[in-house]
């Protein structure tokens, strides 16, 4: 079976990449976010469990760390990246499950991993655009907040 799918094919870029935990449930909000949110269409996606907890320095991220630098390094290069978008997210799995965390902990300590990817993000590739945004649930919406990293 092939599909085709509607949507027109457009070769040019938005120069900017989005690293977000790759929760299925949160796929849908997190496209939404950063294409009407933020007004950012054909982002370069790198999603993983946890998103941007993969750079804060965790011994439990830390080969998916050193991927998640190559990518960013390959994408400022080829792709031209100037902006890194980073969202956390309420009630992640990586938190809660592989390093074993609860609330209120669990959101401290995510808001200070988006700081700490950030300056990461900063030091491997040169980019200074680096937003950092934590998406809570409310009501059954998702609201993005910002974090100044």
């Amino acid at each position: 079976m092939s599909y085709q799918c509607p949507l027109r094919y457009d070769a040019s870029r938005s120069h900017a990449a989005a690293l977000y935990c790759s929760d299925g449930r949160m796929g849908e909000h997190f496209d939404d976010f950063l294409h009407h949110g933020l007004s950012l269409l054909r982002y370069d996606r790198l999603c993983l469990p946890g998103g941007p907890a993969c750079l804060a320095g965790h011994p439990q991220a830390h080969l998916e760390e050193q991927g998640v630098v190559d990518e960013l390094q390959f994408l400022v290069e080829v792709h031209k990246l100037k902006r890194v978008v980073l969202i956390a997210h309420e009630g992640c799995a990586f938190y809660g499950t592989r390093l074993e965390l609860k609330e209120p902990r669990l959101e401290l300590l995510q808001r200070a991993d988006l700081v700490r990817a950030a300056a990461i993000v900063n030091r491997v590739t040169g980019l200074d655009n680096i937003e950092g945004y934590f998406a809570r649930l409310n009501d059954g919406r998702v609201v993005f907040e910002p974090v100044q990293v």
